[in-house]
């Protein structure tokens, strides 16, 4: 079973006036009330946050709706947008799984993982007894998946009173808190190498080729910086 003592530590360390939950709500607000404007149910917008809980992929998957595209186009189109949750993943996990732990817990949690989940995690697991850690995870999960159920249906119910530019307000203000995050974490040569030339090579791709600039300019700085860290480290 999972230890309540740590699953409501994990819903406490979401609060703060710091954490990243405000503007998870703050952008899942602004979908909800899209969602709304799209023609979308009620109902339609709360399994979209329930079973995707991604806000891009949300996007991509009501707009492929939107456009009548197949239920596999749909499903590889979403799929390919969450890949970048495949790295958070795999730098969380170890630091979470122990031996007496049941399996299952691991399968549940990971449709948990997401940007701001993930950030309070890593803030906070070293505070936390290994044997520990899936369920004070499974609780910062639960609380950040429960906000943007909650923050859509709000979003949705207030679409009405929310003009364009307050909906595109409330959307960036989570990119906007990641991108401080960042900045804030520029402390090591391989992070602020990366941050730096993802910034320069980003606009620099996108001459290219508008579609993949994000991808070839995020995988291009990760790989210098990743090289500008080894050679420093030796």
């Amino acid at each position: 079973m999972i230890n309540s003592k740590y699953f409501l530590k994990g819903i406490k360390s979401v609060k703060g006036i710091d954490s990243p939950a405000f503007g998870l709500s703050a952008s899942l607000i602004a979908i909800g009330a899209l969602y709304k404007n799209l023609g979308f149910s009620i109902e339609q917008s709360f399994f979209s946050t329930f079973f995707t809980y991604a806000l891009p992929g949300q996007l991509v998957m009501a707009e492929s709706i939107l456009v009548g595209a197949s239920l596999i186009n749909i499903f590889i189109a979403v799929w390919l947008v969450n890949v970048r949750l495949y790295p958070m993943t795999v730098s969380l996990m170890p630091l979470l799984m122990h031996k007496n732990q049941p399996k299952w817990k691991y399968y549940l949690s990971c449709h948990f993982v997401a940007v701001s989940a993930w950030v309070i995690a890593k803030k906070n697991y070293q505070n936390i007894e290994k044997e520990n850690r899936i369920d004070f995870w499974i609780g910062i999960g639960f609380a950040t998946w429960a906000i943007a159920i909650i923050s859509t249906l709000i979003g949705y119910l207030a679409a009405d009173y929310l003009n364009n530019n307050m909906m595109i307000g409330l959307a960036i203000v989570n990119p906007i808190y990641f991108m401080c995050m960042m900045i804030g974490a520029m402390k090591t040569l391989e992070i602020t190498s990366s941050i730096i030339l993802g910034a320069i090579l980003g606009p620099a791709f996108y001459i290219f080729s508008p579609e993949w600039s994000i991808l070839f300019g995020g995988f291009a700085a990760g790989t210098i910086a990743y090289f500008l860290g080894a050679k420093n480290d030796n």
